[in-house]
């Protein structure tokens, strides 16, 4: 059988752990060739230092019956992302889908600390990381995603416009970094449109990360476990889920409807009908608003 991304070249920087890693996959699963990109190796880990690779991503796609093409690359400098560009344009022509999640930046958040004492340094190297590395990247890839009408940028962010609209999240750069993003895919949607192209942004729900996962000590088999010590996880989501987002928008023909919207993997599983891998779709937006904010006890019935 043919696969609906078959043929398809897409891009996902950022790709050694978390949703870009279920990205990655979900892409692969449904035929195309996917470069992924990061900082982290077999031979080196990058500031973040987690044990993820790229390689292993890579590999992960194969198993899923796509194309995996790793390629080390600090989004930060425009010199490795031009070559990566020029990469993908020699050895396939065209790219069809660009997913921005290059972030890495966790370590750097200094929660519920105001502006004045949060550390100037690791603020503005969070900015950076978030909002220069999705700069950089576009302005490069862009010119080879509109070669033909239809391509999809999908700018990876945390919470929908509309949840970050009414909720400070924690950190003055944390706030701005998320909000940006969403702000800068629409921005991008105005330049695509007259190309044929799509700009969206994205959010996951409670990210099953391997971070995450690491610090309840759990894996992706016993994560239920995790909700002795944190009831609310019971809401939460795998990587993958966010990645059958991406993958229905890429094999949708009409996806253009949704250029310049604020998006999340719950809102487009009840459009598409994909769910996580336990076959449910966990709505972690709505059930924070509905359930964990008015204190009310941890219950996802309903809700996933």
């Amino acid at each position: 059988m043919t696969k609906p991304l078959q043929d398809k070249v897409a891009l996902v920087a950022g790709a050694t752990r978390g949703a870009g890693r279920g990205i990655a996959v979900e892409l692969g699963a449904a035929g195309a060739t996917v470069y992924v990109t990061g900082r982290s190796t077999r031979g080196r880990r990058s500031e973040y230092d987690r044990p993820e690779t790229i390689e292993e991503t890579a590999a992960l796609v194969d198993a899923a019956g796509g194309r995996a093409v790793p390629v080390v690359v600090d989004h930060l400098e425009p010199a490795q992302v031009q070559a990566l560009v020029r990469q993908i344009e020699h050895e396939t022509g065209r790219l069809d889908v660009l997913v921005n999640d290059i972030w890495g930046a966790e370590h750097l958040t200094e929660w519920n600390k105001p502006v004045w004492e949060h550390s100037l340094d690791k603020g503005l190297r969070l900015l950076r990381l978030a909002l220069d590395t999705h700069l950089i990247t576009s302005h490069y890839a862009l010119p080879l995603l509109i070669r033909q009408p239809g391509g999809l940028l999908v700018e990876m962010t945390d919470g929908t416009a509309e949840y970050n609209a009414a909720h400070y999240r924690l950190s003055a750069y944390y706030d701005l970094a998320k909000n940006a993003v969403t702000r800068l895919a629409w921005a991008q949607a105005q330049e695509l449109r007259p190309h044929g192209g799509t700009a969206i942004s994205l959010t996951p729900g409670w990210l099953r990360s391997e971070m995450m996962l690491d610090h309840f000590k759990v894996s992706e088999a016993n994560w239920r476990k995790a909700a002795a010590d944190e009831p609310h996880f019971v809401i939460s989501e795998s990587p993958r889920f966010v990645g059958r987002a991406v993958a229905a928008l890429a094999a949708d023909a009409d996806r253009a409807r949704w250029n310049g919207q604020s998006l999340s993997s719950a809102g487009l599983a009840r459009v598409y009908g994909f769910t996580d891998l336990d076959g449910s779709q966990p709505d972690a937006w709505r059930y924070l608003r509905e359930v964990q904010e008015p204190g009310k006890p941890a219950d996802a019935t309903g809700y996933r």
